[in-house]
């Protein structure tokens, strides 16, 4: 059974993401049958971070100034250290993220991938999880911040590291699955 089918999700990275965070994620949506698109701020192809060195290069399906969160049901974000922080410096790429919680649509971000969530202003008042080292950063926007594997809150999925992929793919696929969330309001 296809838990995924025709659910469209936009992989938002660039050079320096996290391979295992892009490629595993990826993998456990393709294989429930989701679409799944490779945006970028990059043309062509960006390249990944894997255990301190460049690893291979991922083709980039479009651009992040080509589309808009209504061509895709749902959003993933993935770590790196390189990847969130470049991310978060391109206004358009944070305004695409910030869209998708402005459309109610589920979000996926692992360890520091809720760095360009900070910068996008949507982690007021949400209980996530992260890399340690950007704990600070999320407490000081707003959010609460918990040491697990996987917090979900209101169709935001978040999670610490690759260690926790496996944790993280699961709820993914549940929060996509479900699509939009009516968002609380304190």
């Amino acid at each position: 059974m296809s838990l995924l089918k025709d659910i469209r999700v936009a992989i938002l990275a660039t050079n320096g993401f996290e391979e295992s965070e892009l490629v595993e994620p990826k993998r456990a949506l393709e294989k429930e049958g989701a679409e799944v698109f490779i945006i970028s701020p990059e043309n062509d192809e960006i390249k990944g971070w894997k255990d301190g060195n460049w690893s291979d290069a991922i083709k980039v399906d479009a651009r992040v100034d080509q589309v808009s969160s209504t061509d895709f049901d749902s959003l993933l974000l993935p770590g790196g250290v390189i990847n969130p922080d470049k991310l978060r410096r391109d206004m358009t790429s944070v305004a695409f993220v910030k869209s998708f919680f402005e459309d109610h649509k589920p979000v996926a971000a692992i360890c520091h991938g809720p760095q360009i969530l900070i910068e996008a202003n949507v982690t007021n008042g949400r209980t996530m999880t992260s890399f340690p080292s950007i704990r600070k950063d999320l407490e000081n926007s707003g959010a609460s911040w918990v040491d697990e594997e996987v917090v979900v809150d209101n169709g935001l999925v978040t999670s610490r590291s690759p260690k926790d992929l496996a944790a993280f793919n699961k709820k993914m696929i549940e929060e996509f699955r479900e699509g939009k969330h009516a968002r609380q309001t304190a």
